[in-house]
Formats: structure tokens, C-alpha cells, sequence
């Protein structure tokens, strides 16, 4: 099928864009690469039983670069209010792990160049090959500039739930761990940076927001006021009950080891139950594919050669 002629500046247009994103994914996950590898090599190098400090990073390395400290100073000129008073973004950026100080600076001067170079190059390709009417010219330079204005916030979404599922998987595992050090005899507050410390390697986030925590503990803030914030950050309904359960706790005076018990077998039987139930919604989900593409060629391999047969003796009469 051949893309009609007026629709190659779009064509060309996005695919450029998509190029420039994608070359741009790839330095950064080059860069995470890279920093995650000297950061092993130094936990090979020089064991500790402390979790690494990683706290400040806002998300790897972010915030190293000079292409960096442009994007945060467009961002800072563009929109200085925002950045300067992110009250209404700062909880999105904490529950995607963005931390620093320059991460709204940097967010906001992403926005402001991918919805510069967007319309760029669809100007430059509408240049070189063709010319579209004015009415579609700038109904396409109003899309581009309208999804490149929204990517970031797209990026971010899918990184706080790609945040959440980590957590979400280490988290039986960590309180488990929890509710042996409590049963060992420690305090609440050293079974969480014990078991942050423990579960650095299987879930290096979870130990972060655990390690955050205890740095909270240690730096005055209330222990209701420190499990609210590990709530917020999360934005998990399983954390969320866990430091309710915590608080109550913590109120009442009741057994800590024995609520932390009960609460992880409550978890593991919730687990199971949402197995099962996955499990009961495959039949039901595999008969779509089972009818759009298995059955047509089940019909064609045995009703084939039958209709090949018929189709011949027809001819012949």
C-alpha cells in the first residue's frame, strides 16, 4: 500500500522524531548502564553492610551532564514558578523516584525542547520533499507540538508504575524478613534498616524507600509522620495498609511481631487469591486469539486440501 504524497513530510516528520528519541533513550540507558556497573564493581571492591547511598541521585544520572544542566536552566527560564513551587508535581516526581532538586528544572526544559524540535523538523521535511496546504500544515505542527508536550508526563507515568511493580514483587519478601527481626527481638525501627540493608540486591528501590525512612527516623521526624511519607511515595494500597497497621500499633500499645504476622499472612493469602483468579481469566481470554488466528488455519490445513479436490473434479466435468 503506498502512503499518498502529501503525507511524506508527517511520515518522514515522525520518523525523524522517533529516531532523535530513541538515540536519545539510548544515552541515557548507556549512562544508567555504566553507572550501575561502577556502582557493582564497587560493592564487589569494597563490601560494607551499609545499603548504598543513593538517595540524592534523582534517577540515576540525571541530573550529570551538560546536556542536563541546559535542560535545567530552559526549564528554570520557561517556567520558573513551576520549578521554583512544584507543590503539584513534586508527589508525581518522589513516586517516580525523582528526588533532586533540578528534576522539575530538567522536566520542564524536556518539554520545552521536544516541543521545539518536533515542529522543527516537521518544518524542515515539509521544506525539502513537499509542501502541504496551510490548513494541514498546521493542524500536524499543532499534533506534533501537542504530543511532544505530553511525552514526558507519559514517561513519567510509566515509570512510577514500573516503580510500583518492582516493589510490589519484593514487598512479601521484605516483610517476611521484617517479621523475623521483629520476632528476633529487634525494634521496628532496626528491623527496617536491617531488612533495607538485606534486600538491597533483590529490589535496590524498595531499599531505598526503607533507607529513606530510617533517615527520617534518624533525623527527628515523628515514626507516623515518617510511614505516611513511605506511603506517599510508594502509592501502594499493600504499604498503605501496612502503615496504617503500624501506626495503630504504635498507638495502642498491641504486639508489633504478631500484627506484622498476621499482616503477612493476610498478604500471602490476598497473593494467592490473585493467582487463582488470573489463572480462572485465561480460558476465557485465550479464546479471542484461539478464534482470530488458530481456527482460521486449523480450517485451512483440514478443509484445504478438500476444497483443492473439489475445485479440481469441478473443473474436469
Amino acid at each position: 500500500m503506498m502512503i499518498p504524497v502529501e503525507y511524506w513530510p508527517l511520515v518522514t516528520a515522525v520518523l525523524v522524531f522517533i529516531a532523535i528519541l530513541l538515540l536519545g533513550w539510548g544515552w541515557i540507558m548507556n549512562s544508567r548502564y555504566q553507572a550501575q556497573r561502577k556502582e557493582m564493581i564497587q560493592k564487589i571492591q569494597y563490601s560494607s553492610h551499609n545499603p548504598p547511598n543513593r538517595l540524592d541521585a534523582p534517577g540515576g544520572t540525571a541530573e550529570s551532564g551538560a546536556i542536563v544542566s541546559f535542560l535545567g536552566k530552559l526549564g528554570k527560564s520557561v517556567a520558573y514558578d513551576k520549578v521554583m513551587d512544584p507543590t503539584d508535581t513534586r508527589i508525581r516526581f518522589l513516586k517516580a523516584g525523582l528526588r533532586g532538586e533540578k528534576a522539575p528544572a530538567v522536566f520542564w526544559g524536556v518539554k520545552v525542547m521536544l516541543v521545539t524540535l518536533a515542529p522543527l523538523a516537521f518544518l524542515l521535511v515539509n521544506k525539502v520533499i513537499t509542501s502541504l496546504p496551510p490548513a494541514k500544515f498546521m493542524m500536524w505542527i499543532s499534533l506534533l507540538a501537542l504530543i511532544a508536550f505530553y511525552l514526558p508526563d507519559l514517561w513519567l507515568y510509566n515509570r512510577s508504575l514500573h516503580r510500583k511493580e518492582d516493589i510490589l514483587d519484593a514487598f512479601p519478601d521484605a516483610l517476611d524478613l521484617m517479621v523475623v527481626c521483629v520476632e528476633a527481638g529487634m525494634g521496628l525501627d532496626a528491623a527496617i534498616t536491617r531488612v533495607a540493608q538485606e534486600i538491597g540486591l533483590d529490589s535496590p528501590i524498595l531499599s531505598e524507600e526503607l533507607a529513606m525512612f530510617s533517615l527520617e527516623m534518624r533525623a527527628g521526624l515523628l515514626r507516623r509522620d515518617a510511614l505516611k511519607n513511605l506511603a506517599m511515595r510508594t502509592d501502594l494500597l499493600e504499604i498503605n495498609r501496612l502503615t496504617a497497621l503500624l501506626i495503630q500499633t504504635d498507638r495502642f500499645g498491641t504486639s508489633v511481631a504478631n500484627s506484622l504476622k498476621v499482616f503477612s499472612d493476610t498478604l500471602r493469602t490476598q497473593r494467592y487469591q490473585k493467582a487463582e483468579e488470573l489463572a480462572a481469566k485465561i480460558p476465557v481470554k485465550i479464546m479471542v486469539p484461539l478464534i482470530l488466528f488458530i481456527f482460521p488455519a486449523l480450517f485451512v490445513v483440514i478443509l484445504g486440501p478438500a476444497l483443492i479436490r473439489i475445485s479440481h473434479s469441478l473443473l474436469l466435468k
